[in-house]
């Protein structure tokens, strides 16, 4: 799954560029969306982030790509491969700014794990 956000300036730091926190809410967010949209019948919650690179600063204006994938389903857990890809304001190449793997595990009414149905067919 591919989407995107534009960055504007109540997302920058002290500093003017994508403050860190921000670009992590939008991952774990939009990853939530890319395998709850896969596994439709399921309560997923996030359980962790992995290997977690900024690779580039970020600045206002730019155009951020984050490309989602499901690269893994266990028993009761789902993890999503995380790459944002930014174009700066009037520039027409990509630079990769960050990657991260994100797990979810399936909860039950009551809160536990719950194994994970299979994934809806697209």
């Amino acid at each position: 799954m591919d989407t995107y956000t534009l960055v504007r300036p109540e997302h920058l730091n002290h500093h003017g560029f994508l403050f860190g926190g921000q670009m992590l809410k939008w991952v774990d967010e939009l990853a939530w969306l890319c395998a709850t949209r896969t596994y439709p019948k399921t309560t997923l919650v996030t359980v962790g982030m992995d290997k977690i690179h900024f690779h580039h600063r970020v600045v206002n204006g730019a155009i951020l790509r984050f490309q989602i994938d499901v690269i893994r389903q266990g028993t009761t857990s789902i993890t999503c491969s995380v790459n944002v890809y930014a174009d700066a304001p009037g520039e027409v190449v990509e630079e990769h700014v960050f990657d991260t793997l994100v797990t979810f595990v399936n909860i039950s009414s009551d809160g536990n794990k719950s194994p994970v149905p299979p994934a809806l067919k697209s």
